[in-house]
């Protein structure tokens, strides 16, 4: 069951600080401290009983047409590609909780948290103090050497979290204890990608000689079904797109003497092993193993954690950087972090989506001492420290640490019983992937997955089928919501279920 809390500002953000917030805007605007206390200590719910019962209301009209829908020819601007892959029926009139009115009228199941994001669902009130911080007039808009409290907070908060709740041993180079704050994901893992070429390449003139000056750098990610590299997904910047195999001439010329890309089989220690002995010697030097825990943007696969560990360990004995990509898994797990489940030390932890419950495009890249190599002009963005995208990230994470037991419990409930499905419908699934909340049902077939995905939703549950790589597992993806009930989940079940039974006749 899904745990209530309460909090004004004051008691997230400390009063000290509020008074201080209280103090300027009354300055400021001539109205009376007495006006803005009465914002700043307003405790609000951040999950009420009457929210919850409303959320299972409407989860159970799914797939019903529950207002008239909005026609309209508006078809916008966008490019060609976009334009193709258009659904406008499901686009949002509302939302709340789980559910998402589409402009057909119908009642859809964020089955998969919008796109991956939404990790509080629609209309989560504990936002509500988003709206009481632009009322007391904190400003979103900052600058890189001027970080506020709010963004100064979430950074100690986020670095305690990734250390498993405790502050980091300052003696130790190689805990996570420090963060730059990005806008999207692809910023923050291109961000790790820079501080890993920049033991071999100087960032500009005024930098020493790199450790490996001289040694043609080599990136490692997970290798797709045929040995390419298709499997990982680490962003869209034009470096980040190599990693997973775009850009083939532009990287072929990249790779005659300034770095290469090896994909490493999934969760094949030995392959591992091996490549590291070819290429960490001589005129190469592994220069860093990016990778996810779930492969999201493919099928879902989950890496084994012996596989995981030993490459971690692998790479601590080479002084090879290792980088989690955590944009996708983080936040839908117990421990907020996925690689805190494996007994991860990485050196690089990439985060967003969940963290700002999509309030913001706001990510974030944590390192430590050992790896932090950049100034400023090398790693930032302008708008990276928003104060109230901060105050996302507080909100959702003092939520999910309140209801750790719930996120762990609905999410071994969904993922265990879809896990059934496979036995049940062997002729149609070959497997059941994914990690909790974030489950993945691999057909045998393309068509299949695509077949299902297609009625899934228009039984009025929104998930996504991972047909358009090569070689990539058949799989249609579902990411529920942290909010979602167990109820719920089984209603996602039952639906799905009956699906698999009507394609199995």
């Amino acid at each position: 069951m899904v745990r209530n809390i309460r909090y004004s500002l004051a008691g997230l953000l400390g009063t000290e600080y509020i008074e201080s917030v209280i103090a300027a805007r009354a300055l400021l605007t001539g109205e009376t401290v007495e006006e803005l206390r009465r914002i700043a200590y307003d405790e609000v719910d951040f999950y009420p009983e009457d929210f919850a019962a409303n959320a299972e209301r409407l989860a159970a009209l799914t797939g019903q047409t529950v207002c008239p829908p909005f026609a309209d020819g508006n078809s916008g601007a966008a490019t060609d590609s976009f334009a193709k892959a258009q659904h406008s029926g499901m686009a949002p009139l509302a939302a709340l909780g789980c559910t998402r009115i589409g402009e057909d009228g119908r009642a859809y199941f964020i089955g998969k948290s919008e796109h991956y994001h939404a990790s509080l669902g629609h209309s989560f009130p504990g936002y509500r103090l988003l709206n009481h911080a632009a009322l007391l007039g904190i400003p979103n808009a900052t600058h890189n050497n001027t970080r506020g409290y709010i963004t100064r907070l979430a950074e100690r908060e986020i670095v305690r979290t990734a250390n498993g709740g405790s502050a980091p041993d300052p003696a130790d180079e190689r805990a996570l204890d420090r963060v730059i704050n990005l806008e999207t994901g692809s910023l923050a893992v291109e961000a790790g990608l820079k501080m890993m070429l920049a033991r071999f390449y100087r960032l500009d003139a005024t930098y020493p000689e790199p450790r490996y000056h001289g040694r043609i750098p080599i990136f490692l990610v997970m290798a797709d079904l045929s040995g390419g590299c298709q499997a990982n997904y680490h962003g869209t910047t034009v470096l980040t797109q190599v990693l997973r195999g775009m850009w083939p001439d532009f990287a072929a010329g990249l790779g005659e003497k300034l770095f290469r890309i090896v994909p490493v089989p999934v969760n094949d220690a030995a392959a591992f092993d091996e490549i590291i002995r070819r290429h960490d010697d001589g005129e190469t030097k592994i220069a860093g193993f990016f990778h996810e825990l779930v492969l999201m943007n493919y099928g879902g696969v989950k890496l084994d954690e012996t596989f995981v560990r030993h490459t971690h360990a692998v790479c601590l004995e080479h002084d090879i950087p290792t980088m989690v990509d955590e944009i996708q898994s983080c936040m839908w797990c117990p421990e907020q972090f996925l690689f805190l489940h494996y007994g991860l030390r990485p050196d690089f932890v990439s985060v967003g989506k969940g963290f700002p419950g999509g309030q913001y495009p706001a990510s974030r890249i944590l390192t430590n001492r050992k790896m932090d190599s950049l100034n400023q002009f090398g790693a930032l963005v302008t708008n990276g420290q928003e104060e109230l995208a901060s105050l996302a990230y507080l909100i959702t994470m003092r939520f999910a640490a309140a209801n750790a037991g719930h996120i762990r419990e609905t999410g071994d409930y969904y993922h265990d019983e879809a896990r059934k499905f496979a036995a049940a419908y062997p002729k149609l699934l070959d497997r059941i992937e994914g990690f909790g909340l974030m489950t993945t049902l691999v057909f045998h077939s393309a068509d299949a997955a695509a077949r299902f995905a297609k009625q899934v939703t228009a039984a009025g549950i929104d998930v996504s089928a991972q047909t358009y790589k090569a070689e990539c597992p058949p799989a249609a993806l579902t990411k529920l919501p942290l909010i979602a009930s167990r109820s719920m989940a089984g209603m996602v079940l039952e639906r799905m279920r009956a699906i698999l039974e009507d394609m199995s006749c």
